[in-house]
């Protein structure tokens, strides 16, 4: 059984974005990516609105703890993914 030209055509056009596909997901969007470390650290309230809170940390991106009931600076530890913009409370 012989492919033909549009066959073979076929079959190199899907190689070629089979082989985008991998190389694109491992060096432009690895997977380790979506995982993110925990970060844990003592912060202070800068300010409660309602029950959402603000704090800010040391990769310097302002934090929100939702469903917080501390006052406007009170100390406690907060913990994180590195480089996101939420946060939880998870001690005094």
């Amino acid at each position: 059984m012989e492919l033909s030209s549009s066959q073979k055509t076929s079959l190199v056009f899907v190689g070629v974005f089979l082989s985008a596909g991998i190389v694109l997901s491992t060096l432009v969007f690895p997977f380790w990516n979506l995982i993110r470390e925990d970060v844990f650290e003592e912060a202070t309230i800068l300010a409660n609105d309602g029950g959402i809170c603000y704090v800010e940390t040391v990769d310097m991106v302002p934090k929100t703890i939702e469903n917080c009931t501390l006052k406007s600076g009170d100390v406690t530890t907060i913990k994180f993914g590195e480089g996101l913009a939420w946060a939880t409370i998870v001690g005094p």
